[in-house]
């Protein structure tokens, strides 16, 4: 091979190291994160504490479900139900490992807006309690106004004060894929982040633990996570470990769980409370 021609080989590689030199690192200062669509390349926000959990701190137990293993947290096992489970049997799932469960209280309607409780809270908080299971709640909402968001909290608040709750409250907005008439279409990252924000400090006001959940499109995208940091994340990703670059304390690993008591499927949640030192 002759000179000319190596030239012309290597010539593509040279214009590329060149760029690279002059034109620096395209990506510096940002972090590779899996959206929940594939890997891809974000700016951290400021302030917003990163995750320590690693794929490395998991595995799989002989059921095929994920199981922590790592010595930085403590972890209970749970599930989120509403009426779509149907009637549960509590003493069942309680008796099948399930240590806490947090409960659709209710939920705002995604075109007229209605504030409703779920069909199925009584009788899932009261049996829930009864069996000694951990409960927490949490509320569907479509909230397109901060005050919006502290209406559906003062609801919640409503609704748990007979019972015993000693788990998050949680601020659930979900965006309604599909629904050209959703009342929540198009709303800005910064009202649905005050939305979220006007709902937990209204929980905290309260005197409960609030918590905001998400899929991890939502959290990198929809939601400026560095004003909600005095809150509480719920991850909603199922897979074998939670690869959200951000820090939460509680993490949704299965839409698809199979629990005694339950007669259909149930999402299955690890919630992580580090180990004092």
């Amino acid at each position: 091979m002759n000179k000319k021609t190596v030239l012309k080989l290597i010539a593509p590689f040279l214009a590329l190291a060149i760029c690279l030199s002059a034109c620096g690192d395209p990506h510096k200062g940002q972090v590779q994160v899996n959206d929940g669509t594939g890997l891809v390349w974000i700016t951290p926000e400021a302030g917003v504490p990163v995750s320590t959990l690693t794929q490395s701190d998991f595995s799989l137990d002989e059921d095929g479900e994920p199981a922590y293993k790592g010595e930085t947290f403590t972890v209970m096992k749970g599930i989120d139900v509403s009426y779509y489970q149907g009637e549960i049997d509590w003493e069942k799932v309680a008796a099948d490992g399930i240590e806490f469960a947090f409960i659709r209280c209710g939920y705002r309607g995604y075109t007229e807006g209605a504030l409703k409780p779920d069909e199925q809270f009584e009788n899932n908080i009261t049996g829930a309690l009864k069996a000694g299971v951990k409960v927490g709640v949490y509320f569907f909402s479509q909230a397109v106004t901060a005050e919006e968001g502290r209406e559906e909290a003062e609801y919640v608040l409503k609704l748990i004060a007979p019972y015993k709750v000693t788990m998050p409250v949680v601020f659930d907005w979900e965006r309604i894929d599909g629904q050209t008439d959703a009342r929540t279409n198009g709303l800005a990252s910064d009202v649905l982040t005050d939305c979220a924000a006007a709902f937990c400090e209204a929980v905290k006001a309260g005197g409960y633990t609030p918590a905001v959940y998400f899929y991890p499109n939502t959290g990198y995208y929809g939601f400026e996570l560095s004003k909600l940091t005095d809150y509480m994340f719920w991850l909603g990703r199922p897979g074998s470990y939670p690869d959200f670059y951000y820090a939460h304390a509680v993490w949704q690993y299965d839409f698809e769980g199979k629990v005694d008591g339950i007669k259909g499927n149930a999402d299955m949640d690890m919630y992580f409370t580090p180990v004092q030192k």
